[in-house]
């Protein structure tokens, strides 16, 4: 968890600011939600390996006694826990309001949360997620809604260029059927297949093999594996989808994924669309039940954000199964890679006294400058003047005064501060 320094956070804030600002223009609608929900919710099952890293908060009363009676029981210890992302609160938000939301339901929800993750580079235990979700719709119009906002949200930032791949969770199914794994057996194929960009065809199948996976699966995933097709870059389109996959995957499968290729290429204007098919993409969340996705950017060598298709999660709460779909931009990880703007800003500017400047003409001096739009800070001269200076700079003023006693407005000699 980290501290953020003034100009840190007006960085953040600003491509905050960029982020809600196309979301909204797509149609999307914020909410919010509690930093907190039920521990039974939390850890349903559906997390996947983030429940194993959710906060859980002790229940309120328990003595000494209680706690160690239950020490080896956390559902018996914990009632509540902080929320380790924004899908599962979604789902028991929509399941609470249905009532008062349109059938269907474009939410936005950016807010913090917080995994138990061991510190390292890159990992932090609180952290910015910016979701947009669509509740109710089934069809692969709601795909290409989340990727074509997500796409220009992007572009937006100043980061164009990028790229989303798109797999299905039933084709995965299709593949593991096929190649002939055991059902009990396929989470763990899947996340040995997950690893493919960083250890390649041959470290899958070394792997695979060393976990005891049925061996004639694998005999014929490598067969596959090695055809000169499979791993190849295509276009997206039914025929290079196809192309990709084993004969006879399902087709009601196949045209929802063109039928996303196909809206995002017309809401882009026609052309070749920056989608990508991957059949080995997995994504590792136990809640996806259809489309998956990740957002690629020339710019980084790890994904930017994914999503996917979670018909199945409000049902829990509801009752009756609901379709959803959404899709996160990984904030913490794109915001040092937008460029600093180029347009003016407006004027932020430092005016240095001396100590013996009445606080009224101070404040009026000040008033003056807000009011014409300025942003102003007032700070009392010190001997290292360049110290000063240096430190205004890195907190984003462009500008300064120095004010005497009597100084008036219009006196004031504004420098640029280099």
């Amino acid at each position: 968890m980290r501290d953020f320094l003034p100009a840190d956070k007006v960085r953040r804030e600003r491509v905050l600011a960029v982020i809600r600002e196309r979301y909204r223009a797509h149609g999307f609608d914020e909410i919010e939600t509690p930093v907190m929900e039920e521990y039974g919710r939390l850890h349903a099952g559906i997390g996947g390996d983030n429940e194993k890293l959710a906060y859980n908060v002790l229940k309120r009363g328990l003595d000494a006694d209680a706690i160690r009676a239950a020490a080896d029981d956390a559902a018996a210890l914990t009632d509540l826990g902080l929320r380790y992302d924004l899908t599962v609160p979604l789902a028991r938000f929509y399941a609470t309001n249905r009532g008062q939301l349109p059938g269907v339901f474009r939410s936005i929800q950016i807010a913090p949360v917080w995994r138990a993750e061991r510190p390292q580079k890159g990992r932090y235990r609180q952290f910015m997620q910016c979701d947009i979700d669509v509740i109710g719709d089934a069809s692969a119009r709601a795909e290409a809604e989340l990727v074509v906002a997500t796409l220009d949200t992007l572009d937006a930032l100043g980061l164009e260029g990028g790229t989303v791949r798109i797999n299905d969770r039933r084709v995965l199914d299709f593949m593991l059927d096929t190649f002939g794994f055991a059902v009990d057996e396929r989470p763990g194929v899947l996340i040995t297949i997950d690893k493919l960009d960083k250890i390649g065809p041959d470290g899958i199948i070394a792997e695979l093999r060393d976990r005891g996976a049925t061996a004639p699966a694998v005999d014929a995933f490598e067969t596959f594996l090695r055809r000169p097709m499979t791993l190849e870059y295509h276009p997206y389109g039914e025929r290079q989808i196809r192309k990709a996959l084993p004969e006879g995957a399902p087709d009601d499968i196949v045209a929802h994924l063109v039928g996303i290729g196909e809206a995002v290429a017309a809401a882009r204007g026609g052309g070749d669309v920056p989608l990508a098919f991957d059949p080995f993409l997995v994504r590792g969340m136990g809640y996806y039940t259809g489309t998956i996705f990740e957002l690629a950017h020339p710019s980084a060598d790890y994904s930017l954000g994914g999503g996917g298709r979670y018909d199945g999660m409000i049902g829990r709460f509801l009752g009756q199964d609901v379709p959803a779909v959404g899709f996160s931009i990984g904030f913490e990880r794109i915001v040092d890679l937008v460029p600093e703007p180029t347009d003016a800003a407006a004027p932020a500017v430092v005016l240095v006294h001396d100590r013996d400047v009445p606080a009224g003409e101070l404040l009026a001096l000040k008033a003056a400058l807000v009011g014409d739009g300025s942003r102003v800070r007032l700070e009392q001269r010190t001997k290292n003047l360049k110290a000063l200076l240096e430190r205004a700079a890195a907190d984003g003023y462009t500008a300064f005064a120095t004010v005497a006693a009597g100084t008036r407005r219009d006196a004031l000699e504004i420098k640029p501060l280099a």
